[in-house]
């Protein structure tokens, strides 16, 4: 007597078409912006990483910096000390991936390193008085790595206010209103500085 099995082959044509069809699906949801939330998350995160990465160069500089000021102004004690705390209060501060998302630990982030900007340029700007130090050369080459790595952080504090603006966006906005709240419920809105590139730009120093 013959056996039947209870559960047939899938004939080749029909998974042919359901494999059509979770291509089809996939290529509709692409289309509907489903990926956009993750996408504008991660390059921001990446703008932010920059961020860090700039501020950290700054910081790396500053020691030396205040050694050689030290060096031939030691009477500015109050002024070395102000960078060295701030400094120190600036690289204390917890930054991880929350960070960004965290409205009280941005704004301590942000402060310091305001706090730190206003100090180094105070540090610079004593240079003037002491013509020695102006003309050595490793006060100078420290100036000019400062500079520049204040330029770059400005670039990438606009690269991450501009990512943050876009992924923000996508939250509140359609499509992107709708995949935040069912598969991206988890995403938070993320933070960006207030305080004005001005504010938090150190003084330039010309040398003649």
């Amino acid at each position: 007597m013959p056996s039947f099995s209870l559960s047939a082959p899938v004939p080749l044509v029909h998974r042919l078409r359901a494999a059509v069809l979770l291509v089809l699906l996939a290529a509709g949801l692409a289309g509907c912006g489903v990926n956009t939330i993750p996408t504008e998350e991660e390059r921001a995160k990446a703008a932010w990483s920059e961020v860090l990465n700039q501020y950290q160069r700054r910081a790396e500089l500053i020691p030396n910096l205040v050694e050689t000021v030290k060096g031939y102004a030691q009477q500015e004690k109050d002024v070395l000390t102000q960078v060295t705390e701030a400094r120190a209060n600036a690289t204390s501060i917890k930054v991880d991936a929350s960070t960004v998302t965290d409205p009280e630990q941005f704004k301590k982030f942000q402060d310091a390193q305001a706090q730190l900007s206003g100090a180094l340029g105070r540090l610079i700007a004593v240079s003037e008085a002491y013509p020695d130090l102006k003309s050595n050369q490793n006060f100078l080459a420290l100036q000019s790595q400062i500079e520049g790595t204040e330029n770059r952080i400005s670039v990438a504090r606009r690269d991450y206010i501009e990512a943050v603006r876009v992924y923000n966006t996508e939250l509140r906005t359609f499509p992107g209103v709708i995949w935040a709240s069912t598969l991206y419920r988890a995403n938070k809105p993320m933070e960006t500085f207030t305080i004005s590139e001005q504010q938090m730009k150190v003084p330039e120093v010309k040398f003649n």
